[in-house]
């Protein structure tokens, strides 16, 4: 396990970040619109959401790098920005923790897989490189690969991660199955944290999918098959739609109870993800101490 990992975990459990997506359409992101190019283009409010993380309490926050692979960029017709989005994200959250936090960038998935033909397995290792050798030079700390559902593909860009020589998680969301237990791809915490090691991940974990309470059998599952304390990232419990939209009700005070079962289930990081911002993470805080 890296050293990185290794000091944190010290203290733990290790207070994270909430959602960035939903922040930044508060500040005027449109739905629908991919938030990455902001970091050229909105620096600032990028910036105020990591700043905002950081106030409230965290001691490893993200990058607004989750979709900038060239994958997803060229969609937008900004393939050739790949290194000037990435690097640019990671810097904004190195000034935003000013030596407070910890910056670990997010790596999501491409949206499109080599068992179904749509990538070939080579194109999809150079696009993980890309994008993580702009990161590290961007001076993040870390890596984390997250929201993976396709266990070959967070293979191919925890390897690329971890060849960086910085700290890499690799998390995968699950909620499908008839236990919910498995990724939509069919993966179980077990083949997960077997391949994700494998790999070259130093810690596995799970987020997006689900709440605190359906989460706590993955995280046990997670800590068992892995031997290490586990990276959690729930949503503020499920969501219902509101004209489109996906509305989550679970308060800060109820989301951090069911964070502590989480911790209990041996989670050694702990944040949020999908319907959080920094009044979870304040709640989280205090359930620490």
């Amino acid at each position: 396990m890296h050293e990185l990992i290794q000091a944190l975990l010290k203290q733990a459990p290790v207070i994270t970040d909430g959602a960035w997506g939903t922040q930044l359409q508060a500040r005027g992101l449109p739905v629908g619109v991919p938030p990455d190019p902001w970091n050229l283009e909105r620096p600032e409010q990028v910036a105020e959401v990591a700043r905002g993380y950081v106030e409230a309490g965290s001691r490893i926050i993200l990058t607004n790098t989750f979709g900038a692979n060239r994958v997803l960029l060229e969609r937008h017709g900004l393939a050739a920005r790949v290194a000037a989005i990435n690097s640019a994200g990671a810097r904004l959250s190195v000034e935003a923790a000013a030596g407070s936090a910890r910056v670990f960038a997010s790596v999501g998935p491409t949206g499109k897989m080599v068992a179904m033909g749509e990538i070939d397995a080579d194109e999809l290792r150079a696009c993980f490189a890309e994008q993580v050798e702009a990161l590290a030079a961007g001076g993040v700390d870390g890596f984390v690969i997250e929201t993976m559902s396709d266990v070959e593909e967070a293979v191919a860009a925890v390897s690329a991660a971890a060849a960086t020589g910085l700290p890499v998680v690799a998390s995968m969301s699950y909620g499908s199955g008839k236990s919910g237990d498995r990724t939509i791809m069919g993966i179980t915490p077990e083949q997960a944290a077997e391949a994700l090691l494998a790999a070259g991940a130093d810690i596995v974990g799970a987020n997006c999918g689900q709440g605190p309470d359906t989460m706590v059998p993955i995280v046990e599952r997670l800590r068992a098959a892995s031997g290490r304390p586990v990276w959690a990232k729930p949503n503020a419990g499920l969501p219902r739609i509101v004209d489109g939209a996906a509305v989550y009700d679970q308060t800060p005070q109820v989301f951090a109870e069911g964070a502590r079962a989480l911790v209990d289930a041996g989670a050694g990081f702990i944040g949020g993800c999908c319907g959080t911002g920094p009044a979870f993470i304040r709640a989280l805080v205090s359930m620490r101490s």
